[in-house]
């Protein structure tokens, strides 16, 4: 299985963004699993929210176009009911496979003043073909109850802005989580002049490849090594 972790700044336009991106993602192995980084193609933009959110549906076409022989993985701004939510999707063999709002949205950037919260409760395992995985959007990351709701997962999806003043935090809690869950942990960030970097693909054991300056970081990984770390050191996971 391949692992991709794209690592990109956001362009002025959103059609710059989903260009770009859809250019990388023709870059990797057919059958890889990718994720970018959090909003990779509009930022938090609250200054034109509403046509941010008219461009994930845009987006969304064409991502669903490019999902036919890769898995790809992102949040985006999405408009419900009046509200806006940042929203991770998935997507695969042309489809939507899976969707997840965050839940603890950031107030030292405002996040909380113009995004409505998501479900407390999706922050958990769902089945992915004969995978088990999880989802922490950027500051989830930071909050203790919501690992112990992943505990089994065989790959946890981290998508950030994360800022590169909390760079050493984000690469550290990363690392515990990949280690404590014995699981692969997909991390992306930002490239953005005030973001940490720091994306990575990091092993059961807790061996990490990154490269702050590469756009794509990819590896093959091989999924019996969740199996064997969990027999050699026994936590009790399953």
């Amino acid at each position: 299985m391949n692992l991709v972790s794209l690592q990109t700044k956001t362009k002025n336009s959103f059609q710059d963004n989903l260009d770009y991106l859809e250019n990388l993602i023709l870059q990797t192995p057919l059958k890889s699993f990718i994720l970018a980084p959090e909003l990779a193609l509009t930022n938090y933009s609250y200054e034109c929210i509403n046509e941010a959110s008219d461009f994930t549906n845009i987006a969304i076409k064409r991502l669903l176009g490019l999902s036919k022989e890769r898995t790809i993985s992102l949040t985006m701004i999405e408009k419900i009911d009046e509200k806006y939510f940042n929203t991770f999707f998935m997507f695969k063999d042309n489809e939507i496979q899976y969707k997840q709002s965050k839940v603890e949205l950031f107030k030292l950037n405002n996040e909380n003043k113009y995004f409505t919260k998501g479900n407390q409760e999706k922050i958990k395992l769902f089945d992915f073909g004969n995978l088990k995985v999880g989802i922490l959007i950027c500051f989830e990351l930071r909050f203790l109850d919501y690992w112990q709701e992943l505990q089994g997962a065989d790959i946890i999806l981290v998508p950030a802005m994360w800022g590169k003043n909390r760079k050493d935090n984000y690469e550290t809690l990363c690392k515990s989580l990949a280690i404590i869950n014995q699981c692969y942990v997909l991390a992306s960030d930002s490239a953005n002049e005030d973001c940490a970097k720091s994306s990575c693909i990091i092993s059961p054991f807790g061996n990490k490849i990154f490269d702050d300056e590469k756009e794509i970081i990819s590896s093959q990984i091989d999924l019996k090594e969740i199996k064997m770390m969990r027999k050699y050191l026994d936590v009790g996971i399953k």
